[in-house]
């Protein structure tokens, strides 16, 4: 398990030499300012490389860029709309870039319209701590009161409709401003900031492609992209959806064990792989996302471990990011399953045998909260997850080297 850490970049608040001091020996980033659609040039993908090899006082660091997360797929790709054929050859030649600068493993998702999904960036626990939060009335309270999409109460049970209607009536102005911009806020870094105004158009454009189309068109995207990795020896994962049931009326494709299996059955090549984020599929109670790595694992190029607490026993429920060995998650059995993978992989032969994993989101504690990270991206608490799921994954790596019990 190769350990790896997300940074945004030059603007991130935790830096270069913070990662260094906690002991990570990849890093997981991207170019977020450039435009969705547009080629990663060369010289851009060169200037992160040289960013994340050096130190704040310019002494070089030891870290390389490992993974990238994410080339985004544009919404015309996921729409088949507008400039989607360009829009992919953009990404192959992207690709193609990457892979002269040595880079091998591509994250990326088809979530329509949003990336992940919260309504608190910030939510405190009893301990002081503080998390990101999905709470399902603010969320109806926002589908169907703020944003006032069509249909919306008919997306949520009475009771929960019926609750988001006072918790709406009890909002001021701010608090309402204040969730708005929480479950719009997207992906942390990104070129494109939406608007409610944004959303909704981009909602009206999903309104007649289903569950079954907005697969296809997924299929049809890995079928161009995926030979040509296959080819430059690259390594392609979608991540799950983040939460893994529908929202906003949009369908949702790659949040159960038997999306995955669809997707990568239909273009059944080695480079067509998963972002395994337990995280994100431990939000279904009816997610296993032990077993779904078991049944996965061949496909499994990269590895998101974080855990989330459920309030509730619904597909569809409330939830927060909880501490890595905590939640819905059994986070041991998860790095049990992963040793046991990767000493399988490395039996074949296989050079892709160490999975590239991360400690993903982590509660802000101590020096974190007033430091105004990245939601969800605190340098404390990504810290402490990372030394928990290092101690299994040394303790299991030891078992299995000396045969103890």
């Amino acid at each position: 398990m190769r350990q790896t850490w997300r940074w945004f970049g030059p603007k991130d608040r935790v830096s270069i030499d913070d990662m260094m001091q906690a002991g990570v020996e990849g890093v997981v980033s991207a170019l977020h300012h450039v435009a969705t659609g547009a080629v990663w040039t060369p010289e851009e993908i060169a200037q992160r490389q040289r960013e994340i090899a050096t130190r704040k006082d310019g002494r070089p660091s030891p870290l390389v860029w490992d993974v990238v997360e994410s080339l985004p797929v544009s919404e015309d790709i996921k729409k088949q709309k507008g400039d989607w054929k360009a829009h992919i050859e953009s990404w192959k030649t992207s690709m193609r870039h990457l892979s002269e600068a040595g880079l091998e493993v591509i994250c990326y998702n088809f979530m329509p319209v949003l990336d992940w999904t919260r309504t608190d960036l910030a939510w405190e626990r009893p301990s002081g701590a503080r998390c990101m939060r999905f709470d399902l009335i603010d969320f109806a309270a926002f589908d169907i009161h703020i944003l006032q999409r069509a249909g919306a109460a008919e997306s949520f049970p009475d009771d929960v409709v019926a609750e988001a209607a006072e918790r709406f009536a009890k909002m001021d102005d701010a608090r309402r401003e204040q969730l708005a911009g929480n479950v719009v806020f997207g992906l942390p870094g990104a070129a494109e900031k939406f608007s409610l105004d944004d959303v909704k158009l981009h909602l009206a454009e999903y309104d007649n492609i289903s569950e079954a189309q907005l697969q296809q068109h997924m299929i049809d995207f890995l079928s161009e992209v995926t030979p040509l990795a296959e080819e430059l020896g690259m390594r392609l994962c979608c991540h799950p959806d983040d939460p893994p049931f529908p929202l906003l009326g949009l369908p949702r494709i790659m949040s159960t064990e038997a999306h995955y299996r669809k997707i990568l059955d239909a273009v059944d090549l080695r480079a067509n792989g998963v972002t395994l984020c337990t995280g994100s599929l431990g939000a279904r109670p009816d997610n296993n996302p032990v077993e779904i790595f078991k049944a996965l694992a061949d496909r499994v190029h990269f590895l998101h471990l974080r855990n989330v607490a459920i309030e509730g026993t619904e597909v569809m429920n409330s939830l927060y990011e909880d501490e890595h060995l905590s939640g819905h998650t059994d986070m041991v059995a998860m790095v049990a399953a992963v040793v046991a993978e990767e000493r399988r992989r490395k039996a074949e032969g296989r050079a892709d045998w160490s999975i590239p994993f991360r400690p993903d989101h982590g509660q802000d504690i101590l020096d974190d909260i007033g430091r105004e990270a990245q939601p969800g991206y605190p340098a404390i608490g990504r810290l402490k997850g990372l030394a928990e799921l290092r101690g299994l994954y040394r303790a299991f790596e030891h078992q299995l080297a000396t045969g103890a019990a």
